[in-house]
């Protein structure tokens, strides 16, 4: 799995590559001090995953991922954030990003987020998927509870099926994963997936996260586990 980081901070991308230097299945091809270089280096390098910061000089990282989206779209991004760029983290929503990390998370969670999205998964670790949803009940939204109740409102309008790929999707499973969890094969979850999109109104997995999480929908264990 090739990947590519981009951060101004020479420690913070060296931090980065000695924690994903853990799993001998990724391979770091390039680093980047920006965002603009961010988008050279992946045209250049066509990696796997894209982990990009948030706050870069030239290019920031929400219009580098909105960059790479468009001329690399294979390519899969991953933003690191940090507690009080709840906004960066909306914007990035809407830019194709599909994994958000906080900056202070478990190592654990940069490898997981990772590999979940060179699957095609989206990932949103608990602490991101928590100040997301809050942060979108204080930003004149409404309250929690009326945003819970229209993501509600809106997670109704889906068959059972699909509900139940929503809640796979809010536990950041791919669609390979979710095939094996529900008994199907990939093909239909793909049709599943692209269908709840539909529905929600969203234009990605990352986004129909945050609605499952606001509407409280949660995968069930694994069977193993019940």
């Amino acid at each position: 799995m090739r990947v590519l980081i981009a951060d101004d901070e020479p420690m913070i991308r060296a931090g980065v590559r000695a924690v994903l230097a853990t799993d001998p299945g990724i391979e770091v091809v390039a680093e980047a001090a920006d965002g603009h270089e961010a988008v050279e280096l992946v045209r250049a390098h066509r990696p796997h995953v894209a982990v990009l910061d948030v706050r870069m000089p030239r290019t920031n990282g929400i219009e580098a991922a909105a960059e790479i989206r468009r001329a690399v779209p294979a390519t899969g991004v991953v933003m690191l954030t940090t507690f009080g760029e709840d906004d960066y983290i909306l914007r990035a929503l809407g830019c194709g990003a599909a994994g958000f990390l906080i900056k202070s998370g478990e190592p654990e969670e940069l490898v997981a987020g990772v590999r979940a999205v060179a699957d095609g998964a989206a990932y949103l670790s608990p602490k991101v998927a928590a100040r997301v949803v809050a942060h979108l009940a204080s930003t004149g939204a409404g309250a929690l509870a009326g945003r819970r109740a229209a993501a509600r409102e809106r997670v109704a309008g889906l068959t059972p099926r699909e509900r139940e790929v929503l809640s796979h999707l809010g536990g950041g499973l791919s669609n390979g994963q979710i095939a094996r969890r529900l008994h199907l094969v990939e093909g239909t979850v793909k049709a599943h997936v692209s269908s709840v999109l539909a529905r929600l109104g969203v234009d990605n997995r990352a986004a129909a996260a945050v609605v499952a999480h606001e509407a409280g929908i949660l995968p069930p264990p694994p069977a193993e586990q019940r």
